[in-house]
């Protein structure tokens, strides 16, 4: 990691380290006083930023949400069906291959912490409505439409983490396998 300077340090440079620290290193890599460090500042030096490492951890989080979600809407942008849900199906999986760090460090939903944050329900939101409109291109709307998208969002993270994770040794492409995947998905989707 490329150590900031003094002068440019501000909340966002202070996320973004933590974010390649995340990623290139895992979320037990991050300490305020390794990040500290990776900055070249004193740790009490980061509360003038954050609001410790559980405001870092939530200000993650938000980040997390967002980028999957102009991530995905970026995919969904003049697509419909089965052309929809490749497009988006992949940009999430590219999204957790970029971001690995970061996305598995901020899995939980904002509906299962005891305080909300505003603008973290916002990007999930966000994200969710991207989902819901992939979903009613299948012709899926309501609870139908919430259980696939449950489906879809547990294929994806499932075949991107275990991607990211090494845990494909075999020597096929694994962009066929995923390709493959996703077509069964959306095709048993649509016949339901």
């Amino acid at each position: 990691m490329v150590r900031k300077t003094r002068a440019r340090l501000d909340k966002g440079a202070v996320i973004q380290a933590a974010v390649e620290l995340v990623n290139a290193d895992g979320m037990q890599a991050l300490t305020l006083g390794r990040l500290a460090g990776e900055l070249g500042i004193q740790t009490p030096s980061l509360y003038n930023h954050i609001d410790g490492l559980p405001g870092l951890q939530k200000d993650m989080a938000v980040l997390n949400a967002k980028l999957l979600a102009d991530r995905l809407s970026e995919a969904a942008v003049g697509k419909s069906g089965s052309d929809l849900f490749m497009e988006v199906a992949q940009a999430f999986r590219n999204y957790v291959k970029e971001y690995a760090g970061l996305y598995m460090s901020t899995l939980r939903s904002s509906g299962t912490q005891d305080v909300q944050d505003e603008d973290l329900v916002r990007e999930e939101e966000r994200a969710m409505k991207i989902g819901t409109t992939v979903m009613a291109s299948l012709g899926l709307k309501g609870k139908d439409a919430i259980h696939a998208l449950r489906a879809f969002r547990s294929m994806v993270h499932g075949f991107a983490t275990l991607e990211v994770a090494g845990g494909f040794g075999l020597p096929l492409e694994c962009d066929e396998s995923f390709r493959r995947l996703v077509t069964a998905l959306s095709a048993g989707l649509q016949k339901n």
